[in-house]
């Protein structure tokens, strides 16, 4: 089964894919982790989107979409893979379902993280992270044991990231509705679109997840 995680930053998606990914042995798919290998291992599309960064320019949605159906020729992608914050665009999901085509796959499910923009500002604004190893903590749903200590490390002095600021918020929050907006309509003609309440405790949106990729 192919899926898709549709979801603002801040909506659990990741988190909720990894476990998904856990529980029923699809891989998670993150456009990130491909563009690290492919420039690592300087493959001919690794170069190509390195040429683009290199500039400052974005990398054309031609080469993602090649990393991605390279991705899934993987075996462990061969009975399912979750797609977590891709397709970003009508294009990029045009593309992707013309490639699938050519294996004779079709993304079967989508699976959209419906929550207020209000609780995603509060969740984004209240991330620290500890600079030494990485752990994240949350002001209000996930303190630290000690106020700015990491419980891992014991590192003292937890940051906030400059994306979690509350002006790069909102233009985070912006530039995906204006980018997903369409996406909705499109996979909602194609009648694979299940709209989920992302704004329950976690096991909650596990449930309705498994429900509808089920």
């Amino acid at each position: 089964m192919i899926i898709i995680f549709l979801g603002a930053p801040g909506s659990g998606k990741g988190t909720q894919a990894k476990q998904l990914s856990d529980a029923r042995s699809w891989p998670q798919l993150s456009t990130g982790d491909m563009f690290r290998e492919h420039i690592s291992t300087k493959s001919d599309l690794g170069m190509k989107a390195k040429s683009f960064m290199d500039k400052g320019e974005l990398v054309p949605d031609s080469v993602v979409v090649d990393m991605v159906a390279v991705r899934v020729k993987n075996p462990d992608c061969k009975n399912g893979f979750i797609l977590d914050g891709f397709p970003r665009t009508t294009p990029q999901a045009e593309a992707l379902d013309l490639q699938l085509k050519g294996m004779s796959r079709a993304v079967d499910r989508v699976v959209l993280f419906e929550i207020e923009n209000e609780e995603l500002v509060r969740r984004l604004t209240g991330r620290r992270t500890c600079p030494k190893c990485g752990s994240v903590f949350h002001l209000v749903s996930k303190k630290p044991q000690v106020e700015d200590l990491c419980d891992s490390c014991g590192h003292k002095g937890l940051k906030q990231r400059d994306d979690d600021r509350a002006d790069v918020v909102h233009n985070r929050l912006d530039v995906y509705r204006k980018q997903t907006a369409p996406l909705i309509g499109y996979y909602q003609k194609q009648g694979k679109l299940r709209s989920i309440s992302a704004d329950q405790d976690f096991d909650a949106v596990f449930r309705d997840i498994i429900e509808a990729t089920s």
